[in-house]
């Protein structure tokens, strides 16, 4: 493995998998805990405010699409991983290691799909935008003009430009996420034992 594969690995690759498994462990961990303490019971309460973050994560994309013109695009974007991030953690725990509700286990399922798509879609972006700016800056220093990098990076920017709409993937599967949850949701509310 060369040196640049080596650096690449830590730099990218391992923090994706990183953060998936973190959110997996983490999960394990606080529902084993709720089981050996005899409170299962709290994980059926935490759906609700694990939605809640999920929800509220989604100021970045208001903002985006000029629906809201609060707030900087770069924070708000790192609101939206962070809460997304908490909000699945929160709604894994709720979810638990229980197999009889298929329809809760879709939603959760196309939650987490959703995580690895943003979490793809995050990184995936970084390595191209860095790559990019990368290669500009070391054409510019060894003295080739503005339009000879253009025309060199035409290929590269196309690609990049791809990249950047990897939201087209992402947003179905959030939209398939949502409609999942809200189905869960709706057949809690209309299957609770109220009493």
């Amino acid at each position: 493995m060369t040196p640049r594969t080596a650096q690449l690995l830590r730099r990218e690759v391992v923090p994706f998998y990183v953060s998936l498994l973190l959110l997996l462990v983490v999960s394990l961990v606080i529902d084993g805990l709720l089981h050996l303490s005899d409170a299962v019971w709290v994980g059926r309460y935490l759906g609700i405010p694990g939605v809640l973050l999920i929800v509220g994560s989604f100021g970045f994309s208001l903002r985006r699409r000029k629906l809201i013109s609060t707030g900087r695009p770069a924070t708000l974007v790192q609101v939206h991983e962070y809460m997304a991030w908490a909000g699945s953690l929160v709604i894994l725990v709720h979810a638990g290691i229980h197999f009889h509700a298929i329809l809760g286990w879709l939603a959760v399922a196309a939650m987490l799909v959703n995580v690895g798509s943003g979490l793809t879609g995050k990184y995936l972006l970084e390595r191209s935008r860095a790559r990019l700016d990368l290669v500009r800056r070391r054409l510019l220093r060894e003295g080739m003009s503005e339009a000879s990098i253009s025309d060199r990076l035409h290929q590269d920017t196309l690609t990049f430009d791809i990249v950047k709409h990897w939201r087209v993937v992402h947003i179905p599967i959030s939209l398939a996420f949502g409609v999942l949850a809200m189905a869960h949701i709706v057949s809690e509310l209309l299957f609770w034992s109220w009493s």
